[in-house]
């Protein structure tokens, strides 16, 4: 009954009804924007390109961030990833870079020439990438169909590719402005639930005893999804893990009114990095697949990084994303500034000295609670390399870790909070009995 109150109390705000209405519109827009096919692609390439997406770990990445439209040479098969990829750039640079980073200080107008930079760095990704993915997609249907791309074809092809994905990112931030969430991260959990949900029936389905390969049965399909359960809830965990570090701010007396006194808490994640450090993993383990690629006479010790599936290949995947833990940490966690900001507003933690001091206690604090959340994070990423050893079908494994469980509740933990912060505005409960949705780290867009 909470939960029919709830969505009642959700339904009575004008406000929020009408964000919530325009959220499902654009979705409903973009989903169906993902089956409008290329002009020139017979219906035969496109069943050859899915048969060719199926096969590989990394083509797979991709059609579950673009929902589907990958495999099927849809107009929006480029997806949202070329702009996460802009951004992921940009965002280096802003710690590399001292004049992104007097942008970053300027406020809102650095701001919007930071996202001006990342579009124009998004169109030059994407001039590149779309004659890449149709070159592709004519070697992989040469076998079924005949499909040859002139210039002038490459050339307009690459138009509406990118016009596709520019309008993507329209969408995103039209959901962002008028909708609920943050609208480029809605888009990509949008592209996983709509793999996830065929993916999951397909599992069902190969387990049924029934089926050519069916091992196991119900009892099976059960227990996977139990443990997909499992590791959703330890990925909400890391999400929302934080030390809480006590700061006392001094007293102040100004005409007949005393200022500060009270003591408030910084959170320190546990996993301040995000996703980010299985995405530059996964970005250097491209790598070896690039070389064996271009090279035939391979030996099958590069081969083996490779494999998504081998031993070597997820070690050396899981110490990296450790060391790219501490690494992204350690350039987005400040504390020297933290103390500084700090120590101007009166503010010090009990027992430590203000300034170097508590700079060198909060960098302690973090060197602590980073280790176990690398180790966790790392875990997570190769999660499912363990449900594939196990017998779960390839397209069903990849929601059992990385880049797109920790997304997806990511996603869900911050559209949540939203909701309820409407809720509380408008005194009704919100969706907990107790406790508060604290999302993911601030400012992080994917």
């Amino acid at each position: 009954m909470r939960f029919v109150d709830t969505l009642k109390n959700i339904w009575s705000i004008q406000e929020l009804r009408k964000r919530l209405l325009i959220t499902l519109g654009l979705v409903f827009v973009y989903r169906l924007g993902c089956f409008v096919v290329l002009p020139g692609i017979s219906p035969e390439a496109i069943k050859a390109l899915g048969e060719f997406t199926n096969k590989s770990g990394l083509m797979q990445l991709l059609d579950m961030f673009s929902g589907g439209a990958f495999s099927q040479a849809s107009v929006f098969a480029l997806g949202i990833m070329p702009y996460i990829t802009a951004s992921i750039v940009i965002q280096l640079c802003g710690m590399i870079l001292p004049s992104f980073q007097k942008l970053q200080r300027e406020g809102e107008s650095g701001r919007q020439k930071l996202n001006q930079y990342t579009r124009y760095l998004t169109v030059l990704i994407l001039v590149l990438q779309a004659p890449a993915y149709l070159l592709n997609l004519q070697a992989q249907v040469a076998n079924v169909s005949t499909l040859h791309f002139g210039f002038w074809d490459v050339a307009y092809l690459t138009l509406i590719l990118a016009a596709g994905a520019m309008f993507i990112l329209w969408l995103g931030e039209r959901i962002t402005d008028r909708g609920i969430g943050n609208g480029i991260s809605f888009i990509i959990l949008i592209g996983i639930i709509a793999r996830l949900l065929p993916s999951l029936g397909v599992e069902l389905q190969t387990r049924m005893p029934g089926s050519a390969t069916g091992q196991g049965g119900l009892v099976m399909f059960i227990v996977e999804v139990v443990m997909l359960f499992a590791v959703t809830v330890g990925a909400v965990l890391l999400v929302q893990g934080t030390r809480k570090v006590p700061v006392q701010y001094a007293k102040r007396i100004i005409g007949n009114r005393q200022y500060g006194g009270q003591r408030q808490y910084i959170p320190l994640k546990v996993n301040a990095a995000g996703v980010m450090p299985i995405i530059f993993a996964q970005a250097i383990m491209f790598i070896p697949m690039t070389l064996t690629g271009f090279n035939t006479d391979s030996t099958s010790f590069l081969r083996a990084f490779t494999d998504i599936n081998s031993f070597w290949y997820n070690l050396l995947f899981f110490l990296m994303i450790v060391a790219f833990t501490y690494f992204y940490t350690a350039i987005t966690v400040r504390p020297t500034q933290m103390a500084e900001d700090m120590k101007r507003n009166n503010g010090f933690i009990p027992g430590v000295k203000p300034g170097k001091k508590t700079a060198e206690y909060i960098d302690a604090i973090m060197s602590r609670i980073t280790l176990p959340g690398s180790i966790f994070l790392g875990i997570v990423a190769i999660m499912p390399a363990f449900a594939r050893f196990f017998g779960v079908s390839q397209n069903f494994a990849q929601f059992f870790g990385g880049t797109s469980l920790l997304i997806m509740v990511g996603v869900v933990l911050d559209t949540l909070q939203q909701i309820e912060a409407h809720l509380n505005m408008h005194h009704y409960d919100g969706l907990m009995k107790e406790g508060r949705i604290k999302g993911r780290t601030t400012g992080s867009a994917y």
